[in-house]
C-alpha cells in the first residue's frame, strides 16, 4: 500500500507563517508532503518567498492524497477566477469523501466556491460583507471561533495558526509534541 501524502496547495501571496505550524507537525509525524501549485513557475508568498512545487494541480495523482492543506491568501481575490482550481478542489473531494481538507484565514472561500461549505460549519478571515459579496457563503453556519471542524474539514482564522496546525494533526492521526508551539 502506498503511503498517503498532504498536499500543500501553493499560490501567488500564499501567506507562510499560517503553515509553519502545520508544517512542523506533519514533519514530527512523519507524514510526507508535495507541493501543489496552480502553475509550474516559481511561486512567490506574501513574505517574498519564493517556492517551486513539487507539481501542480494539472498533474498531481490525487489516489495518493490523504488531506490538503491551504494557506490563506495575502489578496484572495486574485484567486476569485481560476477556475482550474476550484475544479481542482472538487475534483479531490469527489474522489475521496474521506480526504481531509483544511483552509486558514481567507482560502476557506476557495472550498465555499467549490461547493463544500454549504452544509458544513466554517469560519474565516474574512468579513461578513465580504463573505456575503461572493455569493458562496452560507451564513448560517459560520462560526466565530478561532478554528472550526466540522467532519473532515477544518477551517480556521489566520491567527490561529498554531491551534489550526495541530488541529490538523490530530486528523490526520499524527504523533507530535503541541508543546513546541506553547510557552
Amino acid at each position: 500500500m502506498k503511503t498517503k501524502i498532504t498536499g500543500v496547495i501553493l499560490y501567488p501571496l500564499f501567506s507562510e507563517y499560517e503553515l509553519t505550524v502545520a508544517l512542523s507537525i506533519l514533519k514530527q509525524g512523519n507524514h510526507p508532503i508535495k507541493t501543489i501549485g496552480i502553475t509550474s513557475e516559481p511561486i512567490i508568498g506574501e513574505s517574498d518567498l519564493t517556492c517551486i512545487s513539487d507539481t501542480t494541480i494539472y498533474d498531481v495523482d490525487i489516489n495518493t492524497l490523504d488531506s490538503l492543506l491551504f494557506p490563506g491568501c495575502m489578496d484572495i481575490s486574485t484567486l476569485y477566477d481560476n477556475e482550474d482550481l476550484i475544479d481542482f478542489i472538487k475534483r479531490c473531494s469527489l474522489h475521496n469523501k474521506d480526504l481531509v481538507i483544511a483552509a486558514i484565514s481567507s482560502s476557506p472561500y476557495l472550498l465555499a466556491k467549490a461547493g463544500l461549505l454549504e452544509d458544513r460549519k466554517y469560519t474565516i478571515g474574512m468579513y461578513e460583507e465580504h463573505r456575503k459579496e461572493t455569493g458562496f457563503f452560507n451564513e448560517q453556519n459560520y462560526c466565530n471561533d478561532l478554528v472550526v471542524q466540522d467532519g473532515n474539514i477544518l477551517t480556521a482564522r489566520g491567527r490561529g495558526f498554531i491551534e489550526f496546525g495541530e488541529k490538523f494533526g490530530q486528523l490526520l492521526k499524527l504523533n507530535f509534541d503541541s508543546n513546541w508551539y506553547h510557552g
